[in-house]
């Protein structure tokens, strides 16, 4: 595996839509595999395909839990199905907007579909923090970084 280099902010990939894979190939799960290291290497908890330089609709999430394995997510054109009324604040942070942390306002419950690494559909319902990453990271894939959010920035 390889760490990646990351698109810092105001690089313009990082403002591209991210096209979708048509086929899930050795280079897409390559990909993945080199994002998955990237990202913990760079101690984050998601990563998009855009922020290494390659506007694929390709997202990785591991969100560690104290004393349990890492399981690590690989979704391959993820999309918002639905999301809630109900809407939550989280501190979001952005590796390639380091040192800037935000409280941004999202729906609290998500329901993404995806497929995996096998090209099987998959559907998540998710709340809590790994909501707030599924979007967080789905909107890289559509030129949207969390600081849009802000009034100001």
């Amino acid at each position: 595996m390889t760490v990646l280099q990351i698109a810092f902010k105001p690089q313009p990939v990082l403002r591209e839509k991210s096209t979708e894979i048509e086929e899930i190939n050795d280079e897409i799960k390559k990909l993945a595999a080199d994002m998955l290291e990237t990202m913990h290497e760079s101690k984050g908890v998601g990563l998009a395909a855009v922020q290494v330089g390659v506007a694929k609709r390709l997202i990785v999430i591991d969100i560690p839990k104290q004393d349990e394995e890492r399981t690590p997510m690989v979704l391959v054109n993820p999309e918002i199905l639905a999301s809630s009324e109900k809407r939550s604040f989280f501190r979001e942070g952005c590796l390639s907007i380091p040192g800037i942390m935000a409280d941004i306002d999202r729906p609290s419950e998500v329901t993404i579909q995806y497929k995996d690494l096998d090209g099987t559909r998959r559907v998540i319902n998710a709340s809590g923090v790994l909501a707030t990453c599924l979007q967080h990271e789905i909107d890289h894939l559509n030129g949207v970084l969390f600081t849009d959010y802000l009034e100001t920035y």
